[in-house]
């Protein structure tokens, strides 16, 4: 089966926002597992990257949808790891496209305590920094940045949150990855945070449910709904204020890309008509290939030597 055979067999992704407590926290929750799937086709990852990009995703998703307006956020993982960066971009609206450096990398895994196998994502992607760069449309970005704490990413954004917006979090991401095929069986996520009014009490339930919160790799693969899984820290308190679809989708176009191959200036292009007779173009975020013939390139030419 194609891409688009594999991922119509799959329920639509969507994010849930919500408060609980009358308001002193406000949540997160997603299911991204058809998200992470098409990121898992596009790029071709390993299991070990599936987990690190999707848990990347899905946290980009949920803070995409934090922002105001027309705001877009970008997440940078640059961890010193085999795999290299990891990019997201997202939105408000619930769009969402990411890539890594290295998407073949190969990672041991292990079993643990609970007796459920765990891929060595931390191993994988290193020490560093992440970064969160959050464009307003305004002419300067404004951002956040933090050191990566254990690579597991759900951490190192828990770090990040407390450290660099002084937001009191609990961050979760999980992808369970089927090794024999790669493909995606689940993947989802939530970030519960404490507002600035939460009481005291109110932090101490909320600190008592997370730790009897199993993992999220372990709710996602018990097809827990977002609702459900914030049920289990908001309980009856939990209150919904919409559900926004979630999906993988780039921003790229054979226009956008003919405009990089025209920044790159004439005499790069002639050599392109010379030697290769055309050129391919291929977006880092979703791995589409734009074909341009060598007619098309001296049109793209002629512009590069009017903007010269």
């Amino acid at each position: 089966m194609n891409r688009e055979e594999l991922l119509s067999q799959l329920k639509d992704d969507y994010l849930v926002r919500a408060l609980g407590f009358d308001g002193q926290v406000r949540a997160f929750a997603i299911r991204s597992t058809k998200t992470v799937y098409e990121a898992q086709l596009r790029h071709q990852t390993t299991p070990v990257v599936s987990a690190a990009l999707g848990r990347t995703l899905t946290i980009g998703s949920m803070m995409g949808v934090m922002q105001k307006g027309e705001t877009k956020v970008t997440l940078k993982v640059e961890g010193d790891g085999p795999i290299g960066k990891i990019i997201v971009d997202s939105d408000t609206s619930g769009h969402v496209r990411g890539y890594v450096s290295h998407p073949r990398v190969e990672s041991s895994s292990f079993v643990n305590a609970d007796g459920h196998t765990k891929l060595k994502v931390g191993e994988a992607v290193g020490r560093g920094n992440l970064s969160v760069i959050k464009d307003m449309g305004l002419r300067d970005f404004i951002g956040g940045q933090s050191p990566i704490q254990t690579g597991e990413i759900s951490e190192d954004f828990t770090y990040y949150f407390a450290v660099s917006e002084q937001v009191p979090s609990v961050v979760g991401a999980g992808v369970l990855v089927y090794p024999e095929d790669e493909s995606i069986i689940a993947a989802g996520g939530l970030i519960v945070q404490l507002m600035p009014d939460a009481t005291e009490e109110t932090i101490a339930l909320l600190e008592q449910r997370v730790a009897a919160l199993k993992p999220i790799s372990m709710l996602i693969g018990e097809e827990k709904t977002p609702e459900e899984m914030l049920e289990l820290i908001l309980g009856d308190t939990l209150e919904v204020l919409d559900r926004i679809p979630v999906k993988f989708q780039c921003t790229c176009s054979r226009e956008k890309l003919a405009t990089a191959i025209v920044a790159l200036g004439p005499d790069e292009i002639q050599d392109m008509i010379d030697e290769d007779g055309g050129a391919e173009a291929v977006c880092h975020f979703c791995s589409e290939h734009y074909q341009y013939s060598v007619d098309e390139l001296r049109e793209l030419r002629e512009k590069s030597l009017e903007k010269a």
